[in-house]
């Protein structure tokens, strides 16, 4: 009968050869990606389709759905996100600009979980640098904070915007778990001239502008009646317009603003519906029920 030791030292010889494996096809995962990145520098593709937020959490989820075991699903999401993250910038590298405060570095830490150890992050100190960044350059992604009712730097309505160029929201974060941060958790999203995908387990933001005299009582009582319910629903003064007032929803699947859904809104509101904006569309991150890992059968 084998040893302890002997089988301990069987058992490692079974994980050198699995490394192998893995690492023989990482390598062919690589090679794979940079022929896509060549297709795409010969004009093969749409610039713009280079990140691909909604088959990412595609991938993510399968992978979720069917792993068991004692590794943790959050674990299972770090790792491919490193892995997706590097064969990416193989693809078409990028540059990310992060709204880090001195007082809130878990942005940071978010960024970095989401977008890769390897990725070049830019800190700013305020919104509005990392607009400019994503806007103008250098940046070609930026991330920023989920928007809050009490913001007092509401980044949200300086993206109205029917510009087909027009960075838009495509992810929040994080997907996963929030991971080890300095100081407490923080939600962000990525925006990025990224065309949006569909997976069906969507959320969209959009931005309502309307006369200033209506309550958020009155446009979510609105919107429900017209099966349009918000998730969220934030309310604040147009910038340098008294004449609006903005409404920020966050609303199930993907909603766009010729939905007849707010045709029928508008009709209810009696014209005090002025206009509807699409600030973007991502995934449904992973829920907390989501990433427990059941035992293996």
């Amino acid at each position: 009968m084998p040893s302890s030791a002997d089988r301990i030292d069987d058992l490692r010889r079974q994980i050198d050869e699995i490394d192998n494996k893995l690492h023989d096809l990482l390598m062919l995962r690589a090679d794979v990606a940079a022929q896509v990145g060549a297709i795409k520098g010969n004009g093969g593709n749409n610039s713009d389709l280079y990140i691909r937020p909604g088959r990412e959490a595609v991938i993510l989820r399968r992978l979720a759905a069917c792993h068991r075991g004692p590794m943790p699903k959050s674990a299972l999401v770090r790792l491919w996100r490193e892995l997706m993250m590097d064969t990416l910038r193989i693809e078409n590298p990028f540059v990310v600009a992060v709204y880090v405060p001195e007082n809130l570095p878990a942005y940071w830490d978010t960024a970095r979980d989401h977008f890769g150890t390897h990725t070049p992050l830019t800190a700013y100190e305020t919104i509005g640098q990392v607009l400019r960044a994503v806007m103008e350059g250098p940046a070609t992604m930026g991330v920023l904070p989920f928007p809050e009712e009490d913001d007092r730097e509401a980044w949200w309505p300086l993206l109205r915007s029917n510009e087909p160029r027009q960075p838009r929201v495509f992810a929040r974060l994080p997907f996963g778990d929030t991971g080890s941060l300095r100081g407490p958790a923080v939600e962000a999203l990525a925006i990025g001239r990224v065309v949006p995908e569909e997976i069906g387990i969507d959320r969209s933001l959009l931005v309502l502008e309307a006369v200033p005299e209506l309550s958020r009582s009155t446009v979510r009582g609105m919107m429900t009646d017209c099966g349009l319910e918000p998730l969220i629903l934030h309310q604040r003064p147009a910038p340098s317009d008294p004449s609006s007032t903005l409404f920020l929803a966050e609303l199930p699947g993907a909603v766009a603003p010729a939905d007849p859904r707010f045709d029928a809104v508008a009709a209810r509101l009696a014209g005090g519906l002025k206009h509807v904006w699409s600030l973007g569309n991502y995934a449904a991150p992973l829920t907390l029920d989501e990433l427990v890992t059941p035992p293996r059968a």
